[in-house]
């Protein structure tokens, strides 16, 4: 009879359903060699990539990161150039001349401007420009003045007079004497205003007046009157002033980017507002040595002739003044030039349709031209608009082209590490 064996299998033979221990610790091992290998990967990953953000800033024609105008030529067909709007325009060398444009308003020339006063004290008798705006001509009478020195004058004229007749038959001295003495009181009331006309009038009657007559030294318009019947004036007292307006100035307002182009003598167009159609021209007299601080500007001053007297004083104006280049100059459409941060570029076509950037300099604007100092010749071909387009298409392919240079990105993807045999475990 046979019994059963008492025997544990932990005696003898492993049981299949067991790895056995060799195996095991082999595992063990392989899976944190792996787990090493990885962390180092990721450690050396971090420390390139810091390494790379603290490098400086590369040159411009190596492509680390895309700048701002980091432009790069680029293909463009007549299909797409369509599509999107780009047109070209030709580089042109001649004459650029621009207009200068301002408001202007219309005032009394100051130089024509006469303040009248009497230069003896008096009262006023009879006002015969009895009101502001009235026109006077030179010699018109203004005022009949009373005044105890005008009368008093006139009898000291009477006297000589008399006395050159008494002496007409006498000596030469005393004839000289005598004639010296009239002389001396005409010349009297010459400088108190008195006309040769009125003297002459008082040496024919031999009488004496009680008023004289003051009349106006120019021609112009009465813009301010201070006196009125019955008044005691003095010496000296601003009774009228007259202004000539036969000459008026137009003053305006330049801006400080516009003052190299303007100087005094240059012909300026003048257009009236409340006369359309009638341009007139004028000269610059003046212009201001100062800029005003609030508005950048300097006052321009004009000398227009007005010998119709339609012009008056207070109307608005528009001033249009040409400047430029008299020289032949390069020039381009002004919305052909892109400037960026740090330089100012147009796009340049070539033969085969390539657009590519170009960096150039810029002089004086006029209207939508620009003058170009360099960078450009006569001819080239320039894109003259959707330039901003282009701009955004170039930057997007120097961007690309950069990105494929930053660490990791041109790294080939790591092969699959086969994981390590193991027997089936339940």
């Amino acid at each position: 009879m046979i019994e059963p064996t008492t025997e544990s299998p932990r005696d003898g033979a492993d049981s299949p359903f067991e790895a056995p221990h060799s195996d095991r610790s082999r595992l063990v091992s392989r899976t944190i060699l792996l787990l090493l290998l990885v962390g180092a990967a990721v450690v050396a990953w971090r420390f390139t990539r810091d390494a790379t953000s603290k490098t400086p800033a590369a040159a411009p024609d190596t492509a680390v990161s895309p700048a701002g105008d980091s432009a790069q030529p680029i293909m463009l067909s007549d299909d797409v150039a369509r599509r999107i709007g780009v047109t070209y325009a030709t580089v042109e060398r001649g004459p650029l001349s621009r207009e200068v444009r301002t408001v202007g308003l219309l005032t009394y020339d100051e130089t024509r401007i006469n303040t009248i006063a009497p230069k003896v004290e008096g009262y006023v008798e009879e006002l015969f420009i009895a009101f502001t705006g009235e026109s006077v001509a030179e010699g018109a009478p203004l005022l009949r003045l009373y005044s105890p020195a005008l009368v008093t004058a006139q009898e000291e004229l009477l006297l000589a007079q008399k006395l050159v007749a008494d002496v007409a038959e006498g000596g030469t001295t005393a004839v000289r004497d005598a004639a010296s003495l009239l002389e001396s009181a005409r010349r009297r009331l010459r400088y108190w205003d008195i006309s040769d006309t009125d003297i002459a009038r008082i040496e024919a009657t031999g009488e004496v007046t009680k008023t004289l007559t003051l009349r106006a030294p120019v021609q112009g318009i009465v813009v301010q009157k201070n006196v009125s019947v019955g008044q005691r004036v003095m010496a000296g007292d601003a009774l009228y002033q007259v202004a000539d307006l036969r000459e008026i100035w137009v003053e305006g307002e330049v801006f400080e980017r516009d003052l190299a182009a303007v100087r005094s003598g240059q012909t300026v167009s003048i257009d009236i507002d409340a006369l359309p159609g009638q341009t007139r021209t004028g000269r610059i007299v003046f212009v201001a040595p100062t800029l005003s601080p609030d508005t950048r500007t300097a006052k321009v001053r004009v000398a227009l002739r007005n010998a119709d007297l339609a012009l008056k004083p207070g109307m608005y104006a528009t001033l249009r003044l040409q400047v430029g280049d008299a020289a032949s100059v390069l020039h381009v459409p002004r919305s052909a030039v892109l400037v960026t941060g740090e330089r100012t570029l147009v796009f340049t076509r070539d033969a085969d349709g390539m657009l590519r950037p170009r960096t150039i300099e810029l002089g004086a604007v006029a209207g939508d031209r620009v003058t170009i100092r360099s960078g450009l010749i006569a001819g080239d071909v320039v894109v003259s608009s959707a330039t901003f387009l282009i701009d955004a298409e170039s930057n997007l392919g120097a961007a690309v082209a950069a990105m494929a240079n930053m660490p990791g990105m041109s790294t080939p993807p790591a092969k699959a590490t086969p994981a390590p045999h193991t027997e089936h475990q339940p």
